[in-house]
């Protein structure tokens, strides 16, 4: 499981929210070691092999971090999808208490979480376990820099612990807005939308029934986030990416949307890098397109 002392380390991680490889290492070797959560998923994705699978399940078989959990994003991360809440509402509070149970978490215990496409679907787990008041840092770099830094990884189906005392998630310690708060926010503060630019010009909208964004809102797509290696950039560098769209720890309250709410939360993982604290829409843009009472921009600077 260790990572061998022979491979030269990486550029260290930031501290805090995120966790590098070494670091990760070293803590699952000590006496109080984190509990890891696969987190991998796609928007867009093949049909597994196993339809009873779902999305990243295979991945997860194939190879994932020693003694990882698989966590299913579209089950246990998000509630019913529906035209009216969104495709990836917010689980209710006993539902994510349910899959906290599953996942084996004790109480105290760090979590761990990682995927494989820099955070993006992994930045959900961790904002529902911060909202839910429990602690929890994110794999920087993903899977992918725990092999490259040397360590093992393992196949086939996992087994959750059982630990002596439960995690007892709270519930409501992160700040949530409804559709009219996001409308408002584009007004008063900063609202972010982390979609790819293209989708906030409303140039294409190859999943929700309009295209555009949510007037007032700033393009902020979730890839600037990130440099080599899918790690995020420096605290420095976001603050820096962040300021130039208007947003800085005392400046106007700031929030993000996405396509349903999951890269959103990336987006707000990189503010709170930078050390900025933001506020997430669930509903994102699938809730706001599908309401036609509802306005919607297209291009830039509206």
């Amino acid at each position: 499981m260790s990572i061998p002392a022979t491979v030269p380390p990486a550029a260290a991680a930031p501290t805090g929210e995120l966790i590098g490889a070494r670091e990760l290492d070293a803590l699952l070797r000590s006496a109080t070691p984190p509990l890891l959560l696969d987190v991998r998923w796609q928007l867009v994705a093949a049909r597994p092999e196993d339809p009873s699978h779902p999305v990243g399940y295979g991945d997860y078989l194939e190879a994932h971090l020693p003694g990882a959990v698989f966590v299913d994003l579209g089950a246990e991360l998000a509630g019913p999808p529906s035209p009216e809440a969104g495709r990836h509402p917010l689980p209710s509070p006993e539902a994510f208490a349910a899959s906290v149970a599953r996942w084996g978490l004790a109480d105290g215990q760090l979590a761990v979480v990682y995927d494989d496409q820099g955070g993006l679907s992994a930045a959900r787990a961790w904002w529902l376990l911060r909202h839910a008041g429990l602690p929890v840092r994110v794999l920087d770099g993903g899977v992918q820099a725990w092999i490259a830094a040397g360590g093992d990884t393992e196949e086939g189906p996992g087994t959750p612990p059982a630990p002596a005392v439960p995690a007892a998630p709270g519930w409501g310690l992160m700040p949530v807005l409804d559709a009219d708060g996001a409308a408002a926010l584009a007004g008063t503060g900063v609202l972010l939308d982390a979609r790819a630019e293209p989708r906030y010009l409303g140039l294409e909208e190859p999943i929700d029934p309009r295209a555009g964004h949510i007037p007032g809102a700033v393009s902020a797509p979730t890839a600037a986030n990130l440099g080599p290696g899918r790690r995020f950039r420096s605290p420095d560098r976001l603050r820096e990416r962040f300021a130039a769209l208007g947003v800085s720890a005392e400046g106007a309250p700031v929030g993000a949307y996405c396509g349903s709410g999951v890269t959103a939360s990336h987006e707000l993982l990189a503010l709170a890098v930078a050390g900025v604290s933001g506020a997430l829409y669930p509903g994102s843009w699938s809730q706001w397109s599908n309401d036609p009472a509802r306005p919607v921009a297209t291009g830039a600077g509206s």
